[in-house]
């Protein structure tokens, strides 16, 4: 039987400026959740719950995606700017943040349930995965203010963000795995910066997330001898 999400509960967390406590963790470490670490790189942590399967989950319920700067953006990005006009502000970060987050929710409902088969619900039941997600460590290279008569600004790496990501069953409410992953754009082209390319970068970022979940849920899948659920 459905019953309703408590999303108060679940998206009730700490938003970190980085992830403390993890750095000094190696392959084989288990967490106070009881999930253990199974992969650690310079870019990537995993942790899963040992024993835990995938497989039976068919549907996704996607909690809103919080979104930080790293830590001094605002101040690193002022410091060297004479007009008060080209000042990035709170209300720049804050409208940064929504866009982010709700481009967030677009790309995996676009991924995971359009391309995927996983259907975005907000009930859960047995067959529902929570997807907790949050970004952090958000840096923009140059924001576009839209300010009039600004000059272009050029850069070779529009954004750099690190996806923590948590997964649990909708029923037990239990954490099933923890993924932490640094990204950024990787285009290698000096182009001008602003809102739009900006946004492409961020886009090509949260693709490649959703682009393995999604593999990751069809491969849990496959190993049981289940097809996904587009391949039904």
């Amino acid at each position: 039987m459905k019953r309703k999400l408590v999303f108060s509960v679940l998206a009730c967390w700490l938003l970190l400026a980085g992830i403390p406590g993890l750095a000094a963790d190696s392959p084989g470490h288990t967490s106070h959740e009881g999930l253990k670490l199974v992969k650690k790189d310079r870019s990537t942590e995993l942790y899963v719950r040992p024993g835990a399967s995938l497989a039976q989950y068919k549907r996704v319920a996607i909690l809103d995606c919080p979104v930080a700067f790293r830590k001094n953006w605002e101040r690193d990005q002022n410091d060297e700017v004479m007009d008060p006009m080209n000042r990035v502000t709170k209300k720049d970060m804050d409208r940064i943040k929504a866009e982010l987050s709700k481009e967030f929710l677009r790309i995996f409902t676009r991924e995971l349930q359009d391309k995927g088969g996983y259907t975005v619900v907000d009930t859960g039941a047995e067959d529902v995965l929570i997807l907790r997600p949050a970004i952090i460590n958000l840096d923009v290279s140059a924001p576009d203010k839209m300010t009039p008569g600004m000059s272009e600004t050029f850069t070779a790496s529009a954004l750099s963000m690190t996806l923590y990501l948590e997964l649990y069953d909708s029923v037990t409410s239990q954490i099933l795995a923890r993924y932490i992953h640094a990204d950024g754009d990787r285009e290698g082209t000096v182009m001008v910066a602003n809102r739009v390319t900006n946004k492409a970068a961020a886009d090509r970022v949260m693709t490649r997330w959703a682009d393995r979940l999604r593999k990751g849920l069809d491969d849990a899948h496959k190993e049981t001898g289940s097809k996904p659920p587009a391949e039904k």
